[in-house]
């Protein structure tokens, strides 16, 4: 029985061996790290969740700020510009006419003189000497003359008589012309003893402004000296001769010859305001080969002397007037893929675009043949972030900034382009609170 059971349970362990250890489960010690694990992806999927905000939704589309203006309806001049430089009427070196001291100079520097005032005067002593000379053998010499005469109204008697030789008679005649002869030269003496004693009074030719002294008092003056003694501009009136483009000089004479004068305005070197208003002289009789130009002068009273000698100046030649044309500013205009364009502000507070076509251009107004029409309103500034339909409001201080040829991305401020719109990044949204 015994043994029976044995046979039919374990067998017995065998002398001398330790019983075997039950079989190893390694993935029953690896389920505390699997499950540690996903809780720390947990733990960190939920911070992540608190920390991250919520996305808001897209704010709605802003309004463009912009500036407009309105298309307006009134007269367009036809002008024509070039580049002018102030030219006197009159440039004048003032030179002696005599040899002498000078003993005075009568004028300050950059004085204002007028024709005939005395400028400066040279020692006229010698030449009054010299007149009195002339004086005393004009008196000689007229007495001669005077007895001459006696003599020929003696003689014409004795040769009626037949009571002198007719060789006689004729000597005294021709002796009567040689005194009337030397009375003449004397005379003639004295009117140029006379003439240098005034040009020792040294007068202004013409009025204008007088520049830097070239002689000082005590210095002796020649007629052969080269370098004068002031040099004085005529400024009253005064001229701007400017030059236009070779094809545009018929234009220029055929407004001439329908009669009246063509205004000209001369403006400052940026084309902006204008300086004085004259008329236009005249147009040269030739062409500059090398610079296909011609020139044109034209006169300025410049009574308030606002212009001044070889001072450069936009030259601006009206030729016609146009009237009632349909106007709006330049600044207006765009151009890209439709051609020419504007923005034009519907009642709705959007922009449409709307394609023109233009004229002439009159400072800051072009004419708009067609695409407006008056009353129409049309975008002047802050058009970078327009398309047509969009959304705008209208300020007068949108999108102006002074223009600078030295503009840019780098530039300083006060100096980026017009129509710029300033760039600002956007605001980094705040963390939201973590939940509690």
């Amino acid at each position: 029985m015994e043994g029976d059971v044995i046979s039919k349970g374990r067998s017995a362990p065998q002398a001398g061996l330790r019983p075997s250890a039950p079989p190893s489960q390694p993935w029953r010690r690896r389920i505390p790290l699997i499950v540690g694990a996903v809780v720390v992806v947990l733990l960190i999927a939920l911070a992540i969740r608190l920390l991250t905000p919520a996305k808001k939704a897209p704010p709605p589309p802003r309004s463009v700020p912009v500036g407009v203006a309105k298309v307006a309806e009134g007269d367009l001049h036809v002008a024509l510009s070039g580049l002018g430089t102030v030219t006197p009427t009159a440039t004048i070196t003032v030179q002696t006419q005599i040899n002498g001291q000078l003993t005075a100079v009568n004028f300050k520097e950059g004085q204002r003189v007028e024709k005939g005032e005395v400028l400066a005067q040279i020692d006229d002593r010698p030449y009054k000497v010299t007149l009195a000379q002339a004086q005393g053998a004009l008196v000689h010499d007229q007495g001669l003359l005077d007895q001459a005469k006696s003599d020929l109204a003696r003689y014409a008697i004795l040769n009626a008589q037949d009571s002198i030789a007719k060789q006689t008679y004729a000597d005294e005649q021709f002796l009567v012309k040689q005194d009337e002869g030397t009375v003449l030269e004397d005379k003639a003496a004295i009117a140029s003893a006379k003439l240098n004693i005034a040009y020792c009074r040294i007068t202004a030719p013409v009025g204008g402004r007088v520049g830097l002294r070239l002689v000082d008092p005590g210095n002796y003056v020649q007629t052969s000296s080269s370098t004068g003694l002031v040099v004085i501009t005529q400024l009253q009136p005064i001229t701007v001769v400017f030059v236009l483009p070779e094809d545009q000089a018929g234009e220029v004479m055929n407004a001439m010859a329908k009669g009246g004068p063509l205004k000209v305005t001369a403006l400052d070197r940026n084309d902006a305001k204008p300086i004085a208003v004259g008329t236009l002289l005249t147009v040269d009789n030739t062409v500059d080969t090398t610079t296909g130009t011609v020139k044109l002068r034209a006169s300025f009273p410049n009574a308030d002397l606002k212009l001044f000698p070889n001072e450069f100046v936009n030259a601006s030649l009206e030729l016609k007037t146009l009237q009632k044309a349909v106007t709006a500013p330049v600044r207006a205009l765009q151009y890209g893929a439709p051609g020419t364009f504007v923005y034009v502000v519907q009642p709705d507070q959007t922009v449409a675009v709307r394609v023109v076509k233009t004229g002439v251009v009159d400072g800051d107004q072009v004419q708009i043949l067609d695409g407006l029409k008056p009353g129409d309103t049309v975008v002047v500034d802050g058009t970078d972030l327009l398309r047509a339909g969009a959304k705008v409001k209208i300020t007068p201080s949108a999108g102006k900034r002074a223009v600078n040829v030295n503009s840019g991305p780098g530039a300083p401020p006060g100096q980026q382009p017009q129509n710029a719109t300033p760039v600002t990044a956007p605001a980094s949204p705040a963390p939201a609170a973590p939940a509690t």
